[in-house]
């Protein structure tokens, strides 16, 4: 094979039981003699290091003819195999290689003292690989796998770069780390005592009392962990990390479960930590807005999820968003995706007014344990539009979610439908050890056709994942296949509440295409929650705006433009946006801007163009 090719195998998909060895058996190089595709127990003998088993599958790279022949790919019935050609422009070795025939990383992002760095990519593209190496969780091989590799070598090879410091201070362990998880969620496996007490151990700055301030946190010091929400244990897990003195903090998506005003709050303190201990701040981050408030810099990440990645040198934060929704890294000459991202240029677009689906009066609900309570304003939702609902966490969104749908009851008023309803919960459950492709032909006989394959199953990228039990899922794996479920349910009325969570940002964008292309061509109503600007602007006709306390009191408004709707939302947080004049895509202004201080004097906070 080319040195700029390789050969990967999914020894998750790989069932040699299952299979006649197609592969090899129709390989043009074995049919010749050569040993190109072999038995894994040939190449490394019964002790074999791959935990798939010796029957599997091995590819030489150096005998294999390339990704021009593709027999292997065809030929395999459960798309196990991938033969990639390398971008032409890829001259250094991997970083890292997980074995043969494995994920490869090529780059690492370069920490920066008194700076936030960006890394903006796909899932599966070797982020968290990339920060393994520089918190020192693993010692990159530099792709070679038949000789050991210590961290001399690793300094060595980046002799000369930007980050031969940082790593001559790792393999000498002078470098204080501070890590927040990605799956806050999983903290309440980790830890059974109060949130106070995870908390306690950690102000090592002096700092602690005014991150339980800023993040609202006073409330719930005293609850188990076992027993916050997602939003909640978000920002312990944040307030936790920031506490702690480091010289170099790793946060793996801040945005999941928080509100927008959480985000912004989130994204102002790690910018005040940077700026005022001089520490290095590398964030990995799906939410666009979020990552143009918050980085001074930004690495991209590209390539084939699960085969290979790319990390690219620093370039400036706008720049690199704004070639990452173009698809086309231009330092890099490099496309990275077949078209551009895009975003309406003037909003509000004019809302769909069908005629009325669903009609519910005034409605109140209460609960006597927690002493939440929540008013919501007549409204109507009409066939065919998608209505997005903004507001606080602790609002009552999801309770709002629930009297549409008729999973609970209101104390007084009542909602007029006498539709069939679909719902996606916020919080995913994934206990019941079944295949994802079972579970959805348990949902429709559809699964599978050609238009669920189109309007589904292709824009939420689900054939790698219709073989995996559900219980083997990650957590954005899990959101697909919850929004394909929710989907694919035969329904008049579609309500899906966190939909982004867990995305990586092409999936996002992908997501709310499938939804709303799904509306639009089935003449569907979804309600859609979320606390994305990016998705709702792409995805909603019109508004529902929730203002109150956070568990305490909530009130929804009735469904109203966009304008109106993002106007009183956004005035409520004292957050601005714009559009950038390229792209078109949501700004948040720097908090006192000219621009902001600006459009909060007319009264336009959504939007203004650049």
């Amino acid at each position: 094979m080319a040195d700029d090719s390789i050969a990967v195998v999914d020894l998750d998909r790989c069932q040699p039981d299952r299979c006649n060895y197609e592969c090899a058996n129709y390989c043009p190089p074995n049919r010749t003699g050569k040993e190109c595709i072999v038995r894994r127990e040939e190449r490394f003998g019964e002790e074999t290091p791959y935990a798939g088993g010796p029957q599997q599958i091995h590819i030489s790279e150096e005998v294999c003819l390339g990704e021009t022949c593709g027999i292997c790919v065809e030929k395999c019935p459960f798309d196990a195999i991938e033969i990639i050609n390398l971008p032409t422009e890829l001259e250094d070795d991997p970083a890292h290689r997980y074995g043969e025939n494995a994920f490869a990383l090529y780059g690492l992002p370069i920490p920066q003292a008194g700076e936030v760095t960006g890394i903006l990519g796909p899932n599966g593209i070797g982020k968290t690989t990339a920060v393994r190496a520089l918190t020192g969780a693993v010692v990159p091989n530099l792709g070679v796998l038949d000789a050991p590799v210590g961290w001399d070598d690793v300094i060595d090879a980046y002799r000369g770069t930007e980050l031969q410091p940082y790593l001559a201070a790792l393999a000498d362990e002078a470098v204080s780390i501070a890590q927040k998880p990605q799956y806050v969620d999983q903290i309440p496996r980790e830890y059974d005592g109060t949130a106070a007490d995870l908390l306690a151990s950690t102000d090592e700055r002096g700092a602690l009392e005014g991150y339980i301030d800023r993040l609202g946190l006073a409330p719930v010091l005293e609850t188990t962990v076992d027993r916050l929400s997602g939003g909640e244990l978000q920002r312990v897990a944040l307030a936790a990390t920031l506490a702690r003195d480091r010289e170099f903090y790793f946060l793996d998506e801040i945005s999941p479960y928080l509100d927008i005003g959480q985000r912004v709050t989130a994204a102002r303190l790690i910018d005040e930590l940077a700026t005022e201990t001089d520490a290095a701040i590398l964030v990995v981050e799906h939410d666009l807005a979020l990552l143009d408030l918050l980085a001074d810099r930004l690495h991209i990440g590209y390539g084939r999820p699960g085969a290979f990645g790319v990390i690219t040198p620093p370039k400036s934060t706008r720049a690199g968003i704004n070639e990452y929704l173009k698809g086309y890294l231009s330092t890099e000459n490099m496309r990275i995706r077949p078209t551009a991202i895009t975003f309406e240029e003037h909003a509000p677009r004019e809302s769909v007014m069908g005629a009325p689906l669903v009609d519910y009066a005034a409605m109140a609900k209460s609960y006597d344990g927690s002493g939440f309570s929540l008013q919501v304003e007549p409204g109507q939702i009409h066939a065919g539009e998608v209505l997005g609902v903004v507001g606080p966490n602790g609002i009552g969104k999801s309770t709002f979610a629930k009297l549409i749908t008729g999973e609970i009851a209101p104390d007084s008023g009542e909602v007029e439908q006498s539709v069939p309803l679909a719902y996606k919960p916020q919080y995913i459950e994934a206990d019941t050890p079944i295949r994802v492709e079972s579970l959805l032909q348990s949902i429709s006989t559809a699964v599978g056709t050609s238009i669920w394959q189109t309007e589904i199953g292709d824009p939420l990228q689900l054939d790698r994942l219709l073989d995996r039990m559900v219980t083997d899922l990650s957590g954005g794996e899990r959101q697909r296949v919850a929004i394909a479920g929710c989907l694919s349910t035969e329904a008049q009325l579609y309500v899906l509440d966190e939909p982004s969570a867990h995305l990586d940002v092409e999936q996002r964008i992908q997501a709310t295409t499938a939804i709303r292309r799904f509306a639009e061509n089935n003449d569907k109503s979804v309600l859609v929650i979320d606390h994305d600007i990016y998705m709702i602007d792409l995805l909603a006709d019109r508004l529902v705006v929730f203002d109150g306390e956070p568990a305490v009191r909530g009130h929804a408004a009735p469904p109203q433009s966009m304008r109106a709707g993002m106007n009183e939302f956004l005035e409520q947080l004292a957050i601005t946006f714009r559009r950038d004049e390229r792209t078109s895509r949501p700004r948040i202004n720097k908090p006192d801007s000219q621009l902001d201080r600006t459009q909060k004097a007319a009264g336009e906070y959504y939007y203004a163009v650049e």
